[in-house]
């Protein structure tokens, strides 16, 4: 991807690295999250066990695991149809869908100091991570204005092993994570290292395209479409609530798609093999693929992001339409 030190970094970034793993629970002391055992709505302790282990691979919002419900797909908001124009690399500035004309918004960098103690390394990752959120305000505020809303930016916390969040403790190893409970995207960074190493999925663009995932949640959240899904997963048996979990996670990964491309037509980012490297990415930690690597054999039904497959396709209609209205895949008869 393309950045300099003349881009803009997020200053919407709180830095709790070097923190320690302290302040478990939801703020205030609510103690985290509580889990039903067994009975109605609730799950046996044999599949809390297995989610564990999964969100242990790759970062699950343990709300997107723990909270129940539902019975019908929710449809994407009504959003005006446009037609993209052909990218003009001398104007990535002109008229964009989703993306009002006008003056790029000339914004100070900041974000908060990194933590002390952290590698270099994670310095540079840190940079990296805060350009990319700055480029997602850019590019969902734009989109947001195109259709009368304001886009309330994220804020993203960095931090090291353990820390707390609205959605009870975040550990490194659930991976990246959005908690929709007080709209913040947690990351603690050596999970691009294990990206690289342990999911085969090296490259910028690969965790651009996390970052871009999760914030693709928080669009979500902005458009009621996080609250309407929670709402009709309540009642819902375990089979189906994955199942309507996948819809939403495969939306995210759509969303991430449609600002690969606007992001590339505002600001010119996208190098040679970045999109394949965002496709390797997206195959890589398909449920499947998570799962032979873990216990030999695939479960659909307890899938809860789709399968590799799945997500290469929703990544890729994003990507080739650049439009919001083709990320309905609550409405889709095949996924």
């Amino acid at each position: 991807m393309r950045y300099d030190d003349k881009d803009r970094e997020s200053s919407n970034v709180e830095d709790r690295r070097g923190e320690g793993g302290g302040g478990f629970g939801f703020p205030g002391g609510g103690g985290g999250i509580q889990i039903p055992i067994g009975g109605k709505g609730g799950m046996s302790l044999t599949t809390l066990l297995i989610l564990g282990a999964i969100m242990l691979l790759f970062g699950i919002n343990p709300l997107d695991v723990l909270l129940g419900g539902g019975a019908n797909f929710p449809q994407v908001p009504h959003m005006p149809q446009t037609e993209r124009p052909t990218a003009d690399r001398g104007s990535p500035y002109d008229d964009i869908p989703g993306l009002p004309g006008g003056e790029r918004q000339a914004r100070p960098g900041g974000g908060d100091a990194a933590g002390q103690g952290v590698p270099k390394s994670e310095d540079a990752m840190a940079s990296f991570a805060k350009k990319v959120l700055a480029d997602t305000e850019d590019v969902w505020g734009r989109v947001f204005a195109s259709f009368g809303q304001k886009y309330k930016d994220p804020e993203m916390v960095l931090f090291s092993g353990a820390t707390r969040t609205a959605c009870g403790t975040g550990v490194s190893q659930m991976g990246p994570f959005y908690c929709p409970l007080d709209q913040k995207v947690y990351i603690d960074l050596v999970f691009y290292d294990e990206l690289k190493r342990r999911f085969n999925a090296p490259g910028d663009f690969a965790q651009a395209y996390v970052i871009a995932h999760e914030v693709g949640h928080h669009v979500q959240t902005q458009l009621g479409i996080a609250d309407k899904v929670q709402e009709l997963k309540q009642g819902m048996d375990e089979v189906e609530s994955n199942q309507l979990q996948v819809r939403m996670e495969l939306q995210a990964d759509c969303l991430a798609g449609v600002w690969a491309n606007l992001n590339d037509q505002l600001k010119n980012r996208l190098e040679e093999g970045d999109i394949e490297e965002g496709l390797n990415a997206a195959s890589q930690i398909g449920d499947d693929m998570i799962q032979k690597r873990m216990q030999g054999r695939v479960v659909p039904d307890a899938f809860t992001h789709g399968s590799a497959k799945q997500r290469v396709r929703w990544f890729t209609t994003g990507f080739q339409s650049g439009k919001m209205q083709s990320c309905d895949t609550f409405g889709a008869e095949q996924l």
